[in-house]
């Protein structure tokens, strides 16, 4: 059994490097700044994230035995494979937005997740950059009604590989235009101008698959063609794996202007 991911590791090396080449948005190195740190992350957080999934499934499945009807979990197992996995991105999404978007607002839980912000140069690998208290609760809030109501094994599997898939995507360093569908599936210039340091980037692109959210709950930021001008943010964030998992325990001085309640939000 691969836990660690070494498999998954070396087909999204292959796919996205090259990938990355050919329609790459600025110029880049592939051992950017920070590729070792998210090599770590990619090994034992996903180590850790699929321990967790594995007992939010076990602790899900328990409680829907008890408190869901039979009919209910057998009506959602039934329905085609395609339409499942549909209503899984759906009812995923709906949860990783809000469970984003409080990540940001909250400023003991922007601590966690300013360290995702802290990537400086945006790649594929940097998907991975996740500290394991962030991640963790995001895929509690969005997997745990999924594993409630009684979704097929197949239907999870399809949506995994599409949801992996898609997340490389998103933050990766290209630049492929997605016309109307930007409305409907994150591109990576949606998700780019998620993480721009730049004050009109702040508190805006909050889905992770389905942008429509955004437009409806007034978070979307329309950038045509822009590039942002840099990523990260503006408190130092420890440049080691160590350093960055103790980072939200630290106590410092000024929060991120990211913290702060934005009124347009």
């Amino acid at each position: 059994m691969d836990i660690f991911g070494i498999k998954a590791l070396l087909i999204c090396a292959l796919i996205f490097i090259p990938f990355e080449h050919l329609f790459a948005e600025r110029p880049q190195k592939i051992f950017r700044k920070g590729f070792a740190v998210d090599l770590i992350y990619l090994l034992f957080n996903g180590f850790i994230i699929k321990l967790a999934i594995v007992m939010m499934a076990a602790g899900a499945l328990g409680a829907a035995a008890l408190l869901v009807p039979q009919a209910i979990t057998h009506a959602v197992s039934g329905q085609p494979v395609w339409l499942q996995v549909a209503e899984i991105i759906v009812i995923t999404d709906v949860g990783v937005y809000w469970t984003h978007r409080a990540f940001h607002k909250i400023p003991a839980l922007w601590k966690f997740h300013a360290v995702h912000h802290g990537i400086e140069e945006l790649d594929w690998l940097g998907a991975f950059h996740n500290h394991p208290v962030d991640a963790i609760v995001t895929k509690a809030i969005s997997l745990t009604p999924i594993f409630f109501l009684g979704f097929s094994e197949a239907s999870i599997a399809v949506f995994s590989t599409l949801y992996l898939g898609h997340t490389l995507l998103v933050h990766s360093n290209v630049r492929i235009p997605f016309g109307p569908l930007k409305w409907l599936i994150a591109s990576p210039q949606f998700h780019r101008w998620h993480h721009a340091n730049q004050r009109e980037a702040y508190d805006k692109n909050f889905a992770g698959q389905l942008p429509f959210l955004d437009v409806l709950f007034g978070t979307y930021n329309p950038t045509g063609d822009k590039v942002p001008e840099k990523y990260g943010v503006d408190d130092p964030i420890p440049s080691t794996y160590f350093g960055q998992i103790g980072y939200p325990l630290l106590r410092r001085r000024k929060l991120p202007n990211r913290a702060v309640p934005n009124a347009e939000a």
